[in-house]
């Protein structure tokens, strides 16, 4: 014979203030573990759905991002000239652009600075991205001139990025010209031409060479024959491999961070709901003693409180995730490891994640009530009628 609900849901109602307590504890849990991995979801987002298998990157030998690459202009003449799986226009131009890429510090506007990543860019790096990049105000810088166009999250998180102020390089003033939004993580850039950005930075190098190549190109062959080339030996990547590549070490870090606070506080958020269980089954001894007298068995005691532990716990998953749903689409921007510059980037709370943070807040009630109920489905019945 097992016992309704209506008795557990009384319980939780009559103990509430106890029950308010361990739920609030589980439900900082849950907004932790929900913040961090929605940091998380926020900035994969910029990198693993991106890119294209249609698309190449290359760099010099060994380099795993373009912030470690160097590529001599002549290096780059003879790929553009000469690579056959590089897509050519009706022109014979080659759909491909040479990119320059480094991090200056700039002032944010909450205080403090950061590594903010500048690209130089050439014509065809407007064209190679698509649909995906979008001209939000302004217009695009003019070939040859000292401007730049800004990503759209730096106009709102750093100093002199706004239309028509001035960011200097080194000694040379680039002037803001317009502001553009990409789905990307290369809407956080500030983007000009690429020979006026090096000659200002007096980096005589460019860090990639990004392409169209051929349908059904085997990265594997062409990546190797590019290893022994004599004259121009790069390292390639598919631009989907190499933006996946990108996320490695922030993406682990982040990954870790949120393991290791849920777990710290999912100790203390169990250990309150364990003791919320444990006085619950001290303070209905008696009425355990009865239920057990008029015939209910101890599995039925057992999966009671195991119940009331489960309700406790998905209590605090909704709590938690009120606590951690306004953060939302909210922007922020964080170092990423692997490039060493700020990426901007927003709070992305997926129906997955939800998802998880329920199942977390489950399974920390029912931790948290197993050892009370195991006590309260021991207890002999004449013993607990005995107790007051």
């Amino acid at each position: 014979m097992a016992l309704p609900l209506k008795y557990v849901a009384r319980n939780v109602v009559v103990r509430r203030a106890s029950a308010a307590f361990s739920a609030l504890g589980i439900a900082m849990t849950v907004a932790v573990f929900t913040g961090v991995l929605a940091l998380d979801r926020g900035f994969a987002q910029l990198y693993v759905p991106r890119g294209s298998v249609e698309r190449a990157i290359y760099l010099r030998p060994g380099a795993t991002s373009e912030g470690e690459s160097a590529l001599r202009r002549e290096q780059v003449e003879i790929l553009l000239k000469e690579r056959p799986e590089i897509v050519r226009d009706e022109a014979g131009r080659p759909l491909a652009a040479a990119e320059s890429y480094l991090a200056v510090y700039m002032e944010k506007r909450s205080g403090g600075t950061t590594n903010v990543p500048l690209r130089g860019i050439q014509p065809a790096s407007i064209t190679l991205r698509g649909d995906g990049l979008r001209l939000v105000e302004g217009r695009w810088p003019e070939w040859g001139r000292d401007e730049v166009v800004v990503g759209e999250p730096l106009v709102r998180r750093m100093r002199d990025c706004e239309l028509g102020q001035e960011i200097r390089l080194n000694l040379t003033p680039f002037r803001v010209t317009g502001v553009f939004a990409s789905d990307g993580a290369d809407g956080g850039e500030i983007w000009g031409d690429a020979d006026r950005m090096m000659e200002a930075l007096q980096r005589p190098m460019f860090q990639r060479v990004i392409a169209v190549v051929q349908p059904g190109t085997d990265f594997e062959a062409l990546r190797a024959e590019l290893a022994e080339d004599p004259r121009t030996p790069l390292s390639l990547f598919s631009e989907a491999d190499y933006l996946k590549r990108q996320t490695v070490f922030t993406g682990a870090t982040l990954q870790v961070l949120a393991g290791f606070l849920t777990l710290i506080m999912g100790i203390s958020a169990v250990l309150g709901a364990v003791n919320t269980m444990l006085a619950s089954v001290a303070a209905r001894t008696h009425e355990i003693g009865v239920l057990l007298a008029i015939g209910y068995s101890r599995v039925s005691i057992f999966l009671a409180f195991m119940l009331e532990a489960a309700l406790i716990g998905l209590v605090g998953g909704v709590l938690g995730l009120l606590i951690a749903l306004p953060f939302d689409g909210f922007e922020t921007g964080m170092n990423n490891f692997n490039t060493f510059t700020d990426v901007s980037f927003a709070f992305t709370l997926t129906p997955e994640l939800a998802l998880k943070a329920f199942l977390l807040a489950f399974g920390l009630g029912l931790l948290g009530g197993t050892l009370p109920a195991l006590r309260a489905a021991s207890l002999r019945p004449v013993e607990a009628l005995r107790l007051t």
